[in-house]
């Protein structure tokens, strides 16, 4: 596999961002890409090369890890994140960003980072990853896609509280989601004419009102003036019965109202292979589906599972991309 490279941020330096990088290169040798972080932070012994840019990627032996150096202010210790490294971190996600954006680098791959962390050392304001990225691509409006081999789901509303969940589902955030993710699928994924299933807020979607009348009140509707406008759209529809093989076979993404009602699928699915995939942005990204696994960083414990299906789904995705736009 040839073409530009994928930027990979090196994420919270005390987790296991540096370990599964290294997994991810020796796994997939023949896919450009290169971390880019303190090379201090990397695991004892391991083979990497400095670049000084990301087209010198390419000329890194198989094996290597190719490293586009970002100095931090403090070392790694694995599970303990020091304050001083939280503006680094900070800086790498900015730094790679202008790297996807002016060209040089197809796509943008980040490891997960640990935003309290951020929010100690620096003073981070965004509540994560998807809403930084969302500034520096100058305020796109963007939604969360969790994919693996045999699932999409975009959850409509993301870390809230349940019960908070009824006042923030408004018709024009479920419009916006449902835009966006069938856009998204166009351009990304090559599907001419995307078909989106979308589940129901309450039990049974409602059940005639029985159980809640939102399906009523504006979801159906909502759903049924995006169909006049050519929108391939089912729903709303109970979510217990929506992600079994045979519904999930009617379908190219299932737009949630809620975190739990997307993720447990998926995690049920794949708990390893899941990648989050921002929809919106200008650029493709990417990331694993798992956090900073503080617990086991440094241990050898560390499973690159996830990180290799996302760099091969911003792979996919820029080639994807690159043919529609």
């Amino acid at each position: 596999m040839i073409g530009r490279p994928i930027a990979v941020t090196c994420g919270e330096p005390a987790g296991i961002g540096a370990e599964i990088a290294v997994l991810a290169r020796l796994a997939l040798p023949d896919l450009p890409f290169f971390w880019l972080g303190d090379p201090r932070h990397l695991p004892q012994g391991t083979s990497f090369a400095e670049i000084a840019s990301p087209d010198q990627a390419a000329l890194v032996p198989k094996g290597v890890l190719p490293v586009l150096a970002h100095r931090f202010a403090g070392n790694a210790t694995a599970g303990r994140p020091d304050p001083a490294n939280a503006q680094g971190v900070i800086d790498v996600i900015a730094r790679a960003v202008d790297l996807v954006s002016s060209g040089q680098a197809q796509a943008l791959c980040t490891l997960p980072i640990h935003k309290k962390a951020l929010k100690d050392g620096a003073g981070f304001a965004f509540p994560g990853h998807t809403e930084y990225l969302a500034y520096l691509a100058g305020g796109a409006s963007v939604v969360m896609m969790l994919a693996c081999d045999t699932l999409r789901v975009v959850p409509a509303t993301i870390h809230i509280a349940l019960s908070q969940v009824p006042a923030a589902l408004t018709p024009d955030l479920l419009e916006g989601v449902i835009r966006i993710t069938y856009q998204g699928l166009q351009r990304d994924f090559g599907l001419p004419r995307p078909r989106l299933a979308i589940a129901g807020l309450n039990p049974h979607a409602g059940e005639g009102g029985e159980m809640g009348r939102e399906e009523i009140a504006w979801i159906s509707p909502l759903l049924a003036r995006l169909q006049a406008q050519g929108y391939d759209l089912r729903g709303p529809l109970s979510a217990d019965t929506l992600f079994h093989p045979r519904a999930r076979a009617t379908y190219d993404a299932a737009i949630c109202m809620y975190h739990d009602q997307a993720l447990i699928p998926i995690k049920t699915l794949d708990f390893d292979g899941g990648v989050n995939v921002t929809l919106g942005l200008p650029f493709i990204r990417t990331s694993p589906d798992h956090g900073t696994g503080f617990d086991i960083a440094g241990k050898g414990l560390a499973k690159p599972d996830s990180t290799i299906a996302a760099l091969r789904l911003a792979a996919k995705m820029a080639a994807t991309r690159a043919m529609t736009v």
